[in-house]
């Protein structure tokens, strides 16, 4: 994202906001250069020394990097604390070490390697390169995933042992690559993705088959010694598909086409990814590669090998695609009619009918769906009513547009289309009072929390706000409260205000935390933008003198 430098503190989260001003505060800014116009480097000290990056047009930060670990948002805090130091006057703040952003005199360390290059021998490169290559394995690492794309002797081998390399050396002498260790493997290895991007721009797909098998194989192996919390091994599987597909869609040459072909067919056989979603994946792939009707079969035969109910209701729609293209008219009928109860089948068949127009055919497939699913998977229940939902809007059937709407608005909280506005739209202005009362009766009387949030709907669509506010009082939270807030402040401005105060002092005898303090004190400032400043000073003081041992909540408290 970018970041309007006179609006930071409005669209940073505030916990990372409030550790980027201790950071300012406490001097960890010990470094601060303007390496060009509106250009800078700062070194913000944390665990270690970090290296800041930002870049700033029209009073906006449009590039900021940092080589810190931190990936659990947008923006650290050392960035935060750099950002502080450049805006320290206009903010009055008091940074204790250094006192003005100051013009480079040196070259920056960039600057600097680039006039060092233009000094240093070719030999001289070499022998550096070859030296540190001996005694540093992630240099060797970084150096061959960066440049092994112009060796003369590549294969898949050629780069799975590089990836491997880099696997290993991140994985240590433990064994295991942790959370910490998952950004060398990142930063190291995703110049293999760059490389084949560039091999599949200049039409030199053996090498992009080469990198996205090795990729595919390796990073599946590293699962079993890997944390993937950040889903950086699945990214690099993700792309190698990705790069795969996009290669099967290619016009490649006859005898590369037969490789990727019976790669997929035998690293299906060969089980070499089973269990994971690519395992039948490489079927998928296949065919796209299939050249005649013998391939098929060759797909077909090994569809019949998987197991697992997911698995299987997956390959059956694979081999209804392989049916349609390659088999008598008869034979993909006969086995639609077999695994119509394979619910990916029935949809394909309903968005076929329907696209026809054979609405009966439609008709009979969702009535057929609802009975085979209405016990188990309830969810498939509202696509098929929505299906023909479509039927009878396309047939203009008022009658049946309103009963499939009002089921569908009742029972479906992920709603496909917005039954509530079909449902206005389509019954008379005279009726809809009395079908709204009816509606709300029965919601009412079921006693879940889905059908709550949809009255809640109806009171807002509808601008009830003396409803919305009796339906508020039933179920009164500060969640609750803040979110009928803005439909409400206008006209229950005081009695929010109360609400908010009663519940506050409720939450902050029960909760004890900094956390806890923080969302009570986020709650006040809500009451101060109502225009309850008594109400929250009194509430303070209140909290002050029955809590004076809680530090923490004393300095929340301090902010409000």
């Amino acid at each position: 994202m970018q970041i309007p430098l006179n609006e930071f503190e409005q669209i940073i989260e505030e916990p990372i906001l409030k550790r980027g001003l201790s950071y300012f505060k406490s001097g960890a800014v010990l470094d601060f250069l303007e390496i060009a116009k509106e250009e800078y480097e700062a070194v913000v000290s944390g665990t270690e020394n970090y290296m800041v990056q930002l870049k700033i047009k029209n009073n906006t930060i449009t590039e900021y990097y940092c080589d810190c670990p931190y990936d659990l948002g947008p923006v650290c805090k050392h960035i935060l604390a750099a950002i502080f130091y450049l805006k320290q006057d206009e903010l009055h703040l008091n940074e204790p070490k250094l006192k003005k952003v100051r013009k480079e005199k040196t070259t920056s360390v960039a600057q600097q390697i680039k006039e060092l290059l233009k000094t240093i021998s070719h030999k001289e490169l070499v022998e550096f390169v070859l030296e540190n290559s001996k005694k540093d394995k992630k240099f060797t690492n970084v150096f061959l995933a960066s440049f092994g794309h112009l060796s003369q002797t590549q294969s898949k081998e050629f780069y799975q042992n590089q990836i491997h390399s880099i696997l290993k050396t991140a994985a240590g002498r433990d064994g295991w690559i942790g959370w910490s260790d998952m950004k060398y493997v990142v930063n190291t290895t995703q110049p293999f993705l760059e490389n084949a991007n560039k091999f599949l721009a200049n039409t030199n797909y053996e090498n992009v088959f080469f990198i996205s098998t090795a990729l595919l194989e390796e990073m599946t192996e590293a699962f079993q010694f890997g944390d993937d919390s950040n889903g950086d091994l699945g990214y690099f599987i993700e792309m190698a598909m990705e790069l795969l597909s996009k290669l099967a869609q290619e016009k490649l040459p006859d005898t590369l086409k037969q490789e990727i072909f019976e790669y997929c067919i035998s690293s299906f056989n060969q089980k070499i990814f089973e269990g994971w979603d690519w395992h039948l994946g490489m079927l998928d792939l296949a065919v796209d590669l299939i050249k005649e009707e013998s391939d098929a079969n060759i797909i077909l035969d090994c569809l019949e090998t998987v197991s697992g109910k997911y698995e299987i209701e997956e390959a059956q729609s694979l081999k209804l695609d392989l049916l349609r293209r390659f088999k008598e008219e008869a034979e993909v009928e006969k086995y639609i009619n077999r695994h119509i109860s394979n619910s990916e089948i029935r949809k394909k068949e309903i968005e076929i009918a329907f696209k026809n127009e054979n609405f009966k055919r439609v008709i009979e497939l969702a009535i057929d769906g609802i009975k085979q699913d209405e016990q188990d998977k309830p969810g498939l229940v509202k696509v098929w009513y929505n299906w023909m939902l479509k039927v009878a809007q396309s047939q203009k059937d008022t009658p049946r547009i309103i009963e499939y709407s009002r089921f569908l608005f009742i029972n479906n909280f992920y709603p496909e289309q917005d039954y509530y506005q079909i449902l206005k739209y389509t019954i008379a202005s005279d009726r809809w009072n009395d079908f709204l009362e009816d509606l709300i009766k029965e919601l009412s009387t079921k006693k879940r929390w889905s059908d709550d949030e949809l009255i809640r709907k109806i009171y807002i669509t509808e601008q009830s706000w003396d409803r919305l506010f009796l339906l508020l009082k039933q179920n009164c939270s500060l969640e609750s409260i803040k979110n009928n807030e803005a439909y409400l402040s206008t006209d229950y401005k005081s009695e929010l205000i109360q609400m908010y105060s009663k519940r506050l002092i409720a939450y902050v005898d029960k909760y004890v935390g900094r956390n806890h303090y923080q969302t009570a004190c986020t709650y006040l400032r809500r009451m101060k933008k109502l225009g309850g400043n008594e109400e929250v000073n009194n509430l303070i003081a209140l909290f002050i003198k029955q809590y004076p041992q809680r530090k923490a909540l004393l300095d929340e408290l301090s902010r409000v």
